[in-house]
């Protein structure tokens, strides 16, 4: 993505014209107000005030199309100064932080990318909540390169702490302490139900028996690789962080912190409920939160009260899928689609 900045007074104005002469004529306009607030929201019987984008956690799925110059304006009215990294956005390194009451305006123009992204809190640890999707889709006229799904959903792989995050990191900074670990993990914001208090705190897709469906796969976890899977039913990659894979099929994924994966999965299995099931993958001696969020993929007419089935994932130590995993991970590399090497 190519990133042009906002500048006061009347070296604003020149630089917004030399912007928009810069972005293709032809190109779209998409404009999204990202409002930071705080909220409070209440998990695990607990329940705090979190800062939230728009009052949502996570926030929402910025839509693009390739080619497409993009002006996301966020204002700030939280407590805490923010930065959001989409197209940039690291606090103190490519701009100052934006203060409780102000705005600042991001421009960039998507090049060169399709598939799915993310955007999030870009200082302190406040990307524990303040995240959400960019779904990039290509070009007019220009096909996926594998089948063409029924439909798609987002799935965002997050965390939750019971007490204020930002206070129990600072006392762990202040001991000398790593950070502490989380007290769950989250499937698009709900541990689902292997938790407490959390039985409507559970996320659920509905399929068609037949139908084909695109799962937009994102860790927004702070430190944490993630297995994934979904019981009874294969997974095809077909992208990695907006680009296009070699397809292969797996029975279970394994996701780094900040990576996106895009998989097809078909619901032709005999239809019921089934868990779709996430925890990290850890091979050293290191502690993690490794309990296991779960939602649900369930069947249209299934009730409710059928029992969903769990899937089984890796081991929480298993290196060897995990190296067998990443070798399987290559660029499409097409005529319309070639690997570009630096």
């Amino acid at each position: 993505m190519k990133m042009a900045m906002h500048y006061p007074g009347s070296l604003f104005l020149f630089c917004f014209f030399l912007g928009f002469f810069y972005f293709r004529v032809d190109a779209a306009v998409k404009k999204y107000q990202l409002d930071i607030q705080v909220k409070n929201v209440s998990r695990l019987c607990h329940a705090k005030p979190i800062v939230t984008v728009n009052g949502m956690f996570p926030g929402p799925t910025i839509y693009v199309r390739e080619g497409d110059h993009v002006l996301i304006n966020v204002t700030n009215y939280a407590q805490y100064n923010i930065s959001i990294h989409c197209a940039d956005g690291p606090a103190y390194i490519t701009q100052c932080p934006i203060k409780t009451g102000h705005s600042y305006t991001y421009n960039f123009q998507v090049s060169g990318q399709r598939g799915t992204l993310w955007w999030h809190a870009h200082i302190l640890w406040l990307r524990a909540t303040v995240y959400g999707a960019i779904v990039i889709m290509p070009k007019l006229g220009t096909p996926f390169p594998f089948p063409q799904p029924y439909a798609e959903a987002n799935i965002i792989l997050g965390e939750w702490w019971n007490s204020d995050v930002e206070t129990i990191v600072n006392q762990a900074n202040q001991l000398g302490l790593p950070p502490p670990m989380s007290d769950a993990h989250t499937i698009n914001r709900k541990p689902g139900p292997l938790f407490p208090c959390s039985e409507k705190h559970t996320f659920a897709m509905d399929v068609e028996f037949g139908k084909t469906y695109l799962l937009r796969i994102i860790n927004a976890a702070l430190n944490d690789e993630m297995f994934f899977a979904i019981a009874g039913h294969n997974m095809t990659v077909v992208e990695i962080d907006a680009v296009y894979t070699k397809p292969f099929t797996t029975q279970a994924l394994l996701i780094a912190p900040g990576q996106t994966t895009n998989v097809l999965v078909q619901a032709d299995q005999a239809p019921s409920r089934f868990f779709m099931a996430a925890r990290p993958f850890m091979d050293a001696p290191v502690p993690v939160d490794n309990k296991t969020a779960s939602a649900i993929l369930q069947y249209k007419g299934i009730p409710n009260t059928v029992l969903p089935i769990l899937p089984l994932l890796p081991a929480p130590n298993d290196t060897n899928f995990a190296l067998s995993y990443n070798s399987k991970l290559k660029s499409l590399n097409i005529q319309n689609f070639p690997a570009n090497l630096l």
